[in-house]
């Protein structure tokens, strides 16, 4: 069986749109969502309505979830008061966000399952406890096994951090799909995770990132430059 996990979309329609060319090629028999669908690209409400109307299973992401309850972004950002200019860029690009988006999207979006089990392979956007945090690339295999292995599945795949890699532990493989949209390896190009038979492969995807930069710019989406500049580096970097 061949199960393509696609994440971290952020509402890049460009990027989407040569993954699925790319899907049509290897025409998996189960295609999932990894969460983080809409927030931080030009076709936020686009993106949702295509993932629904191909009948997408998948997860819920952290931007997902702070759309539906902007309280979640607060919680999480008072942790953290040092990072205070970037929360303050993120909440106004998700209230536009919002708008573009209405009321029964924002709901499909709060009632997607924080879970999916299709035995051998268990799929979260961050880990099981939290949307928001996510053991990094560089994170040790004890640290590996303990947030995943309580999924109790042979294969565990995540997303969010936007950096793939793939672990094979003692117990448990670990897989990140990386990112469709906003890569933070240096690789501007899309990513998405293939299982073939449960042996997992990064593909990545070249679209045209100029493209989506200029969509970005005329979308409305407030600090759209800088979006466009993590596009292009492949990098996160501070607005």
């Amino acid at each position: 069986m061949r199960i393509a996990v696609l994440s971290d979309i952020h509402g890049n329609r460009t990027a989407f749109e040569a993954v699925l060319a790319d899907l049509r090629e290897v025409s998996p028999d189960l295609i999932l969502h990894g969460g983080d669908l809409a927030h931080g690209g030009s076709a936020p409400a686009e993106i949702v309505d295509c993932i629904r109307d191909l009948g997408r299973q998948g997860v819920v992401g952290n931007t997902d979830e702070m759309l539906v309850m902007p309280e979640s972004l607060e919680e999480f950002a008072s942790e953290m008061p040092h990072l205070q200019r970037l929360f303050s860029v993120i909440r106004e690009m998700a209230d536009v966000t919002r708008e573009a988006l209405g009321e029964e999207r924002l709901a499909w979006l709060g009632a997607l399952p924080r879970s999916q089990i299709l035995t051998p392979m268990a799929l979260v956007h961050a880990c099981p406890e939290s949307l928001w945090r996510a053991p990094a690339l560089e994170a040790g295999d004890e640290e590996l096994e303990s947030v995943y292995g309580v999924l109790g599945q042979p294969v565990a795949v995540y997303a969010h951090i936007h950096r793939s890699y793939i672990r094979k532990l003692a117990r448990v493989t670990i897989v990140n799909t990386g990112s469709v949209s906003l890569s933070y390896d240096g690789d501007p190009r899309a990513a998405y995770l293939l299982l073939n038979d449960f042996n997992p492969e990064i593909r990545r995807v070249e679209y045209d990132v100029n493209r989506e930069i200029q969509a970005l710019v005329g979308c409305g989406l407030p600090h759209a430059d800088w979006i466009g500049k993590t596009l292009q580096n492949g990098r996160f970097q501070m607005p």
